[in-house]
C-alpha cells in the first residue's frame, strides 16, 4: 500500500509542476529532484512490502516512505493554500507590494522543508542498501501491482469492461437442497410465527442464502410485507427498529419526524402494531450477540398468520436460543466437487485453462476447505493471471503462507490483495471508512474516489475509469455488486471479512503507530482524539486553538507526549496515560480535566482553572493545595492491600478452608450487598501463593445478571487449555451438552479451583455444576461467590 502513497504523491508533484508556472527556477529545481527521488524509490517498495512482516526495520522503512509521500502532498496543498488566499477587486490590487512578499515568503518556507524532505529521502536510501531491499518491479509475471504502473494501458482495459452482469446462480453450488428445504419451512402451514436461524462461519454465504430466499418468487407472493435489516457487530437498537417502519411504511418527511423524536419503547410498540395485521417476513441479518436479538423480537407479534423471521449469524448459541419453536440450519462446507465447480463458474476464461493448470489449480481449491468466498476470490485472482507459469507463482506464494497443511482465508484475501494495482488498492482501502455492512451507492463511492484523487485524469472522462475501476473490485470478488440496473452495478458492499482485511491492510500502511507531522496544519483544530498512538509530532504544539487532547494507546502501554504540548493555551481536557513530567505544565492555565496522569508530575505547579483530575500509579505522597479549584478527584491506586482493611481474618479462615484435607470437591459461597468487596476478596484467594502452588488448574468466569452457559463453559475451557486455533475452533462446533462432557473430561484426573463470580440465579449455577466432576483428589474444591443466600 506504500506504493499507493508514493503514486498519489508523484501525482500531485507532477500535477503541481504543471499548474505553478510562475514558480521560482530553484524552488523548481527543488520539487523536481523530490519527485524524481520518490520515483527511484517506489522502485524498491514492492520488495520492502513483501519483506517487512519478517523484519521490523524494513517495516519501518517502508513506513518512512509512506510519511515523506504524505508530507509532500501536505507542504503542496498548504502552499497552494495560503498562496490563493486574499481579497478580490480593488483591495487586493492595493495590496498587491504586500502580496508579492508574502508569496516569496511561501517560496522560502516550501523550499526549505523540501530541503529537509531530500534529506530524509537520502537517509532511507542509505538504509535501503542495509537492509538489502532490491528492486524487483521488473520480473514478469507478477500481476499489475508487481509491474511498472502503466496508467494508460490500466485505463483503456478497464474502459473496455464498464458494464456488469450480475449473475448469481453460482453462490448457490451444492446449497440447492438447502434452499428448498428453507423455503418449505418457510411456506408451510404453521400460522403461528417462527424464526429460522442460519448459522455457519464467515464466508459460507450465509447472506447470499438469505437473500436468494428473500427474492424468491414464492416468498415475495406469500409476504406481501417484507424487511431487511442487518445488525452487526455495533449496532443500535433503535436505528434498526425505525429502518424496518421506513421499509414498510416508506420515507414520507412526516414519517420520519415522527420516528426522530420516538424512544426505543414508542418504537418497538409502534412496529408491533403495524405488523400485527399483516402477514410478514423479516430478515435479521449478521446479528452476532443474542442481546441484539432480544432487544429486536419483542416488535414482531405472533398473529397467528403464518409470519416468519429469518436470522443469520455466526453464533451457534443466538441460532439455538432464538425461538425454541424455530428452525435451525447449520451451514456446511463445499465438498471437492461443489468447490471445483464453484471456480470454474467464477474464472473468466475456462477454456484457456491447461491440464497442468487444471492441477494446480485443483490444488490450490483443496486449500480453501470448502469455504465459498476462499474459492470465489481465489478464482478472481487467477481470472487475471495469464499462463502457467503466472498461476504456478501463485501457487508458490500461497504454499509460502502456509504451514503445517494449516489453512487461514486471510491467505487468499491478501494475495489477491496483492495483485492490486496501486490505483485499485487505494479504491479498495477506501472501503474501510464505511460501517460493516453498510450498502453502497455506486454513484457515490465513484464521486469520493474522484474528490480523493484515485482516479487517473486523462483522455477518458474520470466517472467512466472509476466505474471501470469498482467493476474490476467485483470481478475479482473484493466487492459485491448487491444491486444492478440494465447490467450496470448501482450499489454495493464489502464481506465483514475483506472489510477486516481492509481495516488491517490501513492501519500497517497508515498509521504505523505514529501521527503524520502535518497534523501540526489544522490550526483550526479543537477536538482531536486519537487510538492505537505512541507517539504525537512536536507540530502539535501549533494547534492553538485545541480544546480536547485524548491519546489512547494500545495494550495499555504508555503514550509520548512532546514538551511542545504545554503551548496549547487553550487546552481544557486532556486524557494520556502519560508517566514523564510535562515540561512547563503550568502554562496550560486552562485546564479543567486531567486524566490517566501519573500524580508525582504534579508537585509544585499551580494548575489554577483544574476541576477535575484523574490519576494512575500513585507511588509517592505530595500535596494538592495548589490546586484549589479541584471539585472531583479520581485516584488509581496500584498498591490494592486496602481494599482488605477489616477482611484480614476473613481471608485467612477462606484460605484454611480452600486448603484443608477434605478429599471430595466443596463449594465454597461468599454472598453479600453489593459494593461490599465479594469479587475482591474472591481475587485476593485466586492469587494467593498457597493458592497457586496447591491447585495447578486454575480457571475464573463472571455470570452476571444476562449469562450464557455454553460462552462460559468455552470461557474454563479455554482458561485451561489455551486459545489455540485448532481448540477455538473445536469449541465454536460444540453443543452445550458437548462442551459439559469435554470440560468434565478436562478436569476429572486435575486438582482444580474454579472462581464463578456474581451469580444472581440458582439456575446458573446449576446448569454449571454438572460440569465440575468430583475426583476426589484430595482437593478438587470449587468456589463462588453470588448476591444471594443458596
Amino acid at each position: 500500500m506504500a506504493d499507493a502513497f508514493v503514486s498519489f504523491a508523484l501525482q500531485k508533484l507532477c500535477d503541481f509542476l504543471i499548474q505553478e508556472v510562475s514558480l521560482l527556477t530553484s524552488l523548481r529545481d527543488e520539487i523536481t529532484w523530490l519527485r524524481n527521488g520518490l520515483l527511484f524509490m517506489q522502485s524498491f517498495l514492492k520488495d520492502a512490502e513483501q519483506k517487512q512482516s519478517r523484519d521490523q526495520r524494513v517495516q519501518q522503512w517502508v513506513f518512512e516512505i509512506n510519511s515523506i509521500a504524505n508530507d509532500a502532498v501536505s507542504i503542496l496543498e498548504t502552499y497552494i493554500f495560503e498562496t490563493g488566499k486574499g481579497d478580490d477587486g480593488f483591495a487586493s490590487r492595493l495590496k498587491g507590494c504586500a502580496c508579492i512578499c508574502r508569496k516569496e515568503t511561501k517560496f522560502y518556507k516550501v523550499s526549505k522543508e523540501i530541503q529537509s524532505l531530500k534529506q530524509r529521502i537520502m537517509d532511507i536510501s542509505r538504509k535501503r542498501e542495509t537492509y538489502g531491499i532490491t528492486n524487483i518491479n521488473n520480473n514478469a509475471g507478477e500481476g499489475p501491482s508487481n509491474r511498472p504502473y502503466n496508467q494508460c494501458d490500466m485505463v483503456t482495459t478497464l474502459r473496455r469492461t464498464t458494464s456488469y452482469v450480475d449473475d448469481q446462480d453460482y453462490i448457490f453450488v451444492g446449497f440447492q437442497d438447502v434452499v428448498q428445504t428453507l423455503l418449505d419451512e418457510l411456506l408451510k402451514a404453521e400460522p403461528c410465527r417462527s424464526v429460522i436461524s442460519i448459522y455457519g462461519m464467515g464466508g459460507l454465504g450465509k447472506t447470499t442464502l438469505a437473500r436468494n430466499l428473500y427474492i424468491n418468487p414464492n416468498i415475495v407472493n406469500s409476504f406481501r410485507t417484507r424487511a431487511w435489516i442487518c445488525v452487526s457487530q455495533e449496532y443500535n437498537t433503535g436505528d434498526l427498529l425505525r429502518y424496518i417502519i421506513k421499509s414498510i411504511q416508506g420515507c414520507t418527511k412526516e414519517t420520519l419526524d415522527l420516528l426522530e423524536k420516538m424512544t426505543e419503547r414508542d418504537l418497538e410498540i409502534y412496529l408491533r402494531d403495524l405488523l400485527k395485521k399483516c402477514k410478514y417476513l423479516v430478515v435479521v441479518d449478521d446479528v452476532w450477540q443474542r442481546e441484539a436479538w432480544e432487544g429486536l423480537k419483542r416488535a414482531f407479534p405472533d398473529s397467528k398468520n403464518g409470519s416468519r423471521v429469518i436470522i443469520t449469524t455466526r453464533k451457534e448459541n443466538v441460532a439455538e436460543r432464538a425461538d425454541h419453536k424455530g428452525f435451525v440450519h447449520k451451514l456446511r462446507f463445499l465438498s471437492q466437487e461443489e468447490s471445483w465447480d464453484l471456480f470454474c463458474r467464477k474464472l473468466l476464461d475456462v477454456r484457456a485453462m491447461t491440464s497442468t493448470m487444471e492441477r494446480l489449480a485443483k490444488d490450490m481449491v483443496d486449500k480453501c476447505g470448502g469455504l465459498p468466498l476462499a474459492i470465489v476470490v481465489l478464482s478472481g485472482l487467477l481470472s487475471h493471471k495469464k499462463g502457467l507459469g503466472e498461476w504456478q507463482k501463485v501457487k508458490d506464494r500461497l504454499w509460502k503462507n502456509i504451514e503445517d497443511d494449516s489453512f487461514e482465508i486471510s491467505n487468499i484475501l491478501s494475495l489477491s490483495y496483492n495483485d492490486l494495482s496501486t490505483a485499485l488498492k487505494q479504491c479498495f482501502l477506501y472501503f474501510g471508512i464505511f460501517p460493516e455492512d453498510q450498502v453502497l451507492e455506486a454513484e457515490n463511492i465513484i464521486r469520493l474516489w474522484m474528490a480523493e484523487g484515485f482516479i487517473p485524469n486523462g483522455e477518458e472522462r474520470m466517472e467512466d475509469v472509476a466505474e471501470g475501476f469498482l467493476n474490476e473490485l467485483i470481478r475479482r470478488s473484493l466487492v459485491q455488486a448487491a444491486r444492478t440496473f440494465w447490467e450496470k452495478v448501482t450499489v454495493c458492499r464489502v464481506h465483514d471479512l475483506l472489510r477486516d482485511l481492509v481495516i488491517q491492510k490501513a492501519l500497517e500502511d497508515i498509521l504505523g503507530g505514529t501521527v503524520p507531522y502535518a497534523i501540526g496544519s489544522l490550526y483550526h483544530l479543537k477536538f482531536l482524539s486519537l487510538r492505537g498512538i505512541g507517539n504525537l509530532p512536536s507540530s502539535i504544539g501549533n494547534l492553538k486553538n485545541l480544546q480536547t487532547l485524548c491519546v489512547k494507546s494500545e495494550f495499555r502501554r504508555l503514550c509520548q507526549l512532546p514538551p511542545e504540548t504545554a503551548g496549547l493555551i487553550n487546552l481544557r481536557h486532556l486524557v494520556a496515560r502519560y508517566s514523564e513530567p510535562l515540561v512547563r505544565i503550568s502554562k496550560l492555565t486552562g485546564l479543567q480535566a486531567l486524566k490517566d496522569i501519573c500524580c508525582d508530575q504534579w508537585k509544585d505547579v499551580d494548575l489554577v482553572n483544574l476541576l477535575e483530575l484523574s490519576m494512575i500509579n500513585i507511588n509517592i505522597s505530595y500535596s494538592l493545595n495548589n490546586i484549589s479549584s479541584l471539585k472531583n478527584l479520581s485516584i488509581f491506586v496500584d498498591d490494592q492491600d486496602y481494599i482488605f482493611v477489616g477482611f484480614q481474618d476473613v481471608v485467612q479462615t477462606l484460605l484454611a478452608q480452600l486448603l484443608k484435607a477434605e478429599p471430595h470437591r466443596s463449594v465454597l459461597s461468599i454472598y453479600g450487598m453489593g459494593g461490599l468487596g465479594k469479587t475482591t476478596l474472591a481475587r485476593k484467594l485466586y492469587i494467593s501463593p498457597n493458592i497457586a502452588f496447591s491447585f495447578p488448574t486454575r480457571a475464573w468466569i463472571c455470570v452476571s445478571q444476562e449469562y450464557n452457559t455454553m460462552d462460559l463453559l468455552r470461557n474454563i475451557i479455554k482458561s485451561i487449555q489455551g486459545r489455540t486455533k485448532e481448540t477455538l475452533d473445536l469449541l465454536e462446533r460444540m453443543t452445550e451438552g458437548d462442551l459439559e462432557i469435554y470440560l468434565r473430561d478436562l478436569l476429572k484426573e486435575r486438582k482444580y479451583l474454579v472462581v464463578v463470580d456474581d451469580v444472581w440465579l440458582k439456575e446458573a449455577w446449576e446448569s454449571l455444576e454438572r460440569a465440575f466432576p468430583d475426583s476426589k483428589n484430595s482437593s478438587s474444591h470449587y468456589y463462588h461467590a453470588q448476591r444471594g443466600c443458596r
